[in-house]
């Protein structure tokens, strides 16, 4: 009985073991903030809900070595910049690209809504720039590619997705360490029913009053319309949207592939009839819509 017990909780003991996944700190000193008595907070429902971000964090998921490229890829959970939908949008994503050889780091970013923060809107970017900076310089000894580390969002994670593939020289205003100045552009960039534009048109008015304000000026809301900032460097890009999207209209998907057409940037875009809004990996969506994990893995494989 005593041998049973002690093999049970070597069992579980090893199976805890086999759960964890790295979780790297992105900085030692975080920039643009201030301490508060504000607390994380994790809400476990049909999702799990992260709110207030306070110490943004890279976790890591890695496919087994035999099945492993030299890819990466990390993932910015939506949310509406007010919580992160951190399994839904993150950590069941980087399960699925481990699948196909590819290391996954989920991104923990700062929320813009938290009360630790010195300039709300700036957090997010920092948090995705530094991401990039610390995936690329630990590359070789992850057995990374350096030049072929993207970065993919939902929702408004999409946004700041977005906005790190057209902004990613967003200088930094805080005292840098050497990390800070390894090129934060992303290699290629995959946007999944995608806040981009925050005009009043076609904005997600949540995302942009979490992120600018009740009352955002002119320049502000210019500043984080990703689609005015695309250049030809923009990297390669994927876009994936429902057309009766009723959160994010899906002109904020056409809007940004008419920006990287018309710049000669490589994109490929999937409009789907039906899916609405946060479909994820799509598994119990009625239809074909969760084809687009193959076209995605198509295009993964063309770049």
């Amino acid at each position: 009985m005593k041998l049973r017990l002690i093999f049970f909780f070597m069992m579980i003991s090893f199976g805890k073991l086999l759960a964890q996944n790295e979780v790297i700190p992105l900085w030692k000193t975080i920039p643009n903030s201030i301490e508060t008595s504000e607390k994380e907070s994790l809400e476990q429902g049909a999702i799990i809900k992260i709110f207030k971000v306070k110490k943004p964090t890279l976790e890591v998921y890695a496919p087994a070595k035999n099945n492993a490229t030299d890819k990466a890829i990390i993932i910015c959970p939506g949310g509406g910049y007010n919580f992160l939908a951190y399994d839904w949008e993150g950590t069941d994503m980087a399960k699925w690209f481990n699948s196909k050889g590819i290391t996954a780091f989920v991104l923990k970013y700062r929320l813009p809504n938290s009360k630790s923060l010195i300039t709300s809107n700036k957090a997010p970017l920092q948090d995705a720039q530094r991401a990039i900076r610390w995936v690329r310089f630990n590359a070789k000894k992850m057995g990374i590619n350096p030049n072929k580390i993207g970065v993919i969002g939902f929702s408004a994670g999409g946004h700041l997705a977005s906005t790190l593939g057209t902004q990613f020289n967003t200088p930094n205003d805080f005292k840098e360490e050497a990390l800070d100045t390894i090129s934060a552009r992303p290699d290629f960039m995959a946007l999944i029913y995608p806040v981009v534009t925050m005009k009043d048109d076609y904005t997600h008015k949540g995302s942009r009053k979490n992120l600018l304000g009740k009352n955002p000026s002119k320049e502000l809301i210019a500043q984080y319309s990703n689609e005015l900032h695309v250049t030809e460097n923009t990297p390669p890009t994927f876009i994936v949207h429902a057309s009766n999207d009723p959160a994010v209209p899906v002109e904020n998907s056409l809007q940004i592939y008419k920006a990287l057409n018309d710049k000669g940037v490589k994109v490929e875009m999937h409009i789907y009839p039906t899916g609405k809004h946060g479909f994820s990996l799509a598994i119990n969506q009625e239809g074909y819509l969760h084809t687009w994990l193959d076209r995605m893995y198509d295009w993964l494989e063309s770049i």
